[in-house]
């Protein structure tokens, strides 16, 4: 290859397997079950799949085909099309920079529980005894395991934003670990990227289908899976419902990050992307779906677990205050026996009132956790009761680090191949260029190691993309669409594929997908304004469990900056361009004025 001349995947495939582990991430472990419990189960599929039609599947399209036709990063393929909208492909590294700084902290947990896991009894199993080894600790017994576990072994956590702490070294040194595989993981770019992708994009595949396996023949897992399938249509009528499916397409296919544009530039000009974009699409909406039957199966496990352990709490109860025999009061005639010795016995039934439980399974089921919760928590109470569960925690947490890391290639690729269109940063070498990037990454991301780190990657977390990527992807699909010009986009794919794009795809670019993402943004805003002071969840350590706290003022600050900082290179990128063209014709008019009066 002659020198400065761009590097290709080195077959289709490659950029096929890239775009996937990129796509498909903890999102769709995670984020994808979650709402499917919140909005009324195998209903939500029917938003989801339809916002998939009309506004996924389009989008990336065009962001492939931008990439493959004008073979340059973010930032170089918008100044190509104008430059005044060099600002959101800029927008757009800033965004994929925030995303790396906190998403590597994800991985280094799955570090710190995936050697935590090759214990003979699970760490988080059951409490740890204090000092005078007279009992448990007194914070892990409010509490429970997997939740000190996580909050006091895992991050050490302080008790608000404001007491921030030292870096805590294992997390520190999980996190180092991270970025070095990162690093080598891109070192030398893409043909670095192209070999790792085969293994990162099937490999938690071959984990799924497996716990899928054990998922399913777990004991109450029917209850699990048939909680997801069962429609609750009433959740349709619910604005929330559609607004998030639309916004879960959006964040799991990664628009607007400006990877799949730095993907699809390392493609032959004569690539299909059109078929690969289908095809990834379909794939990780496949993905999570299938995920979420794994979840639902673990989730129906873990609270018919908790639902008999209370039924059988409740039994005991029983059988000691009123003398039954042993035999008489099962776990299935339980709720009887309740109403039959409430009847007989009213008074000393009514001293029992404080310690008697309320045992529901569907309160179980209803119970939805999303992100670190159920990644960290939910999962990590689910596998200590499995038989060997040291197995299943290996599995788990290394296939949470596979899709961690198949997601970070596209992120530190939103980085890298865009800066290093840039001449100054093109003359330096690929392996240095890329280190120097992944260690200023890694030395940012040191303050989410300190004690109040997991308050400052909740604040990323949630504002730190959300309101950027919406706001790029609108400004993307109008340029596309009235600045570009339709017309000459459609020229463009003709000239790559052979073909013009079908009707579909312009109805999409032109009309639905602006309509969509501009009411997704006006419900963003209006959501903000009218949530008040923003929140987060602060673990207290005389309680066991985390509170809701507002964020003190230095918090919201940073929370309105974070938004408006990527958001903001589009208008001023585009005021310096304007400024600039303007010196430039100002000082022409100068030199010819000059020429003039010399002759």
């Amino acid at each position: 290859m002659e020198k400065g001349a761009r590097p290709n995947w080195d077959n289709p495939m490659q950029f096929l397997l890239a775009c996937v582990s990129y796509a498909v991430g903890l999102g769709n472990v995670w984020r994808f079950p979650y709402l499917c419990q919140m909005h009324g189960g195998g209903g939500f599929l029917i938003p989801y799949l339809l916002m998939l039609v009309l506004e996924g599947v389009p989008l990336f399209y065009m962001e492939l085909a931008i990439g493959q036709k004008m073979r340059l990063g973010s930032i170089g393929a918008w100044t190509a099309i104008s430059p005044y909208l060099g600002g959101v492909g800029l927008a757009s590294v800033v965004t994929s920079l925030y995303l790396c700084l906190y998403y590597n902290i994800i991985n280094a947990w799955s570090f710190w529980y995936l050697f935590n896991s090759f214990q003979s009894v699970l760490p988080w199993a059951e409490c740890p005894v204090n000092s005078n080894r007279t009992g448990f600790i007194e914070e892990c017994e409010k509490a429970t395991p997997t939740q000190y576990f996580f909050y006091r072994e895992t991050l050490d956590i302080s008790p608000s934003i404001e007491e921030n702490g030292g870096i805590q070294t294992n997390q520190a040194l999980c996190l180092v670990l991270a970025w070095v595989m990162s690093y080598l993981f891109v070192v030398r770019g893409v043909k670095s990227t192209g070999k790792v992708v085969y293994f990162t994009a099937t490999f938690p595949y071959v984990v799924l289908f497996i716990y899928l396996i054990r998922g399913v023949t777990l004991h109450g897992a029917v209850n699990g899976i048939k909680y997801m399938f069962t429609p609750k249509m009433e959740e349709l009528a619910k604005p929330t419902t559609w607004i998030n499916a639309a916004t879960q397409i959006f964040f799991s296919l990664g628009l607007g990050f400006g990877s799949l544009i730095a993907f699809a530039s390392y493609n032959q000009y004569n690539n299909n992307f059109e078929h690969q974009a289908i095809i990834v699409s379909l794939i990780n909406s496949g993905t999570s779906i299938f995920a979420s039957i794994v979840t639902f199966a673990i989730y129906g496990f873990k609270a018919t677990f908790n639902y008999e352990g209370c039924l059988e709490r409740t039994r005991l109860l029983l059988l000691n205050t009123f003398s039954l025999a042993e035999d008489s009061v099962t776990m299935a005639n339980v709720f009887e026996w309740i109403e039959k010795l409430n009847t007989t016995y009213p008074q000393q039934f009514a001293e029992l009132a404080d310690k008697l439980e309320t045992c529901d399974l569907e309160v179980e089921l209803d119970t939805a956790v999303e992100g670190t919760g159920l990644a960290f928590i939910v999962y990590s109470e689910a596998i200590k009761n499995m038989p060997l569960s040291q197995l299943w925690s290996v599995l788990y947490f290394f296939m949470l680090l596979l899709l961690g890391m198949g997601s970070m290639l596209g992120n530190i690729t939103a980085i890298i191949t865009p800066l290093q269109d840039f001449k100054m940063f093109s003359r330096m070498s690929t392996e240095l260029f890329n280190g120097i990037v992944c260690l200023f990454c890694l030395l940012f991301a040191l303050a989410f190691t300190t004690k109040a780190g997991n308050y400052w990657f909740t604040i990323f977390n949630d504002y730190g993309a959300t309101f950027s990527l919406l706001f790029i992807a609108l400004i993307e699909v109008i340029s596309v669409s009235y600045i570009y010009g339709i017309k000459r986009f459609e020229k463009d794919i003709e000239d790559m594929l052979g073909h013009r794009p079908h009707w579909y795809w312009k109805i999409m670019w032109a009309v639905v997908s602006p309509l969509l993402i501009i009411a997704i943004f006006i419900f963003y805003i209006v959501n903000y304004i009218m949530g008040g002071t923003p929140t987060y969840q602060a673990w207290n350590k005389e309680l066991g469990k985390t509170v809701v706290t507002e964020y003190p003022i230095f918090g919201q600050v940073f929370i309105g900056l974070l938004m408006v900082s990527s958001i903001s290179c589009v208008p001023l990128t585009a005021l310096y361009v304007y400024c600039r063209k303007r010196k430039h014709g100002h000082q022409r008019r100068q030199r010819t004025v000059s020429t003039v009066s010399a002759q």
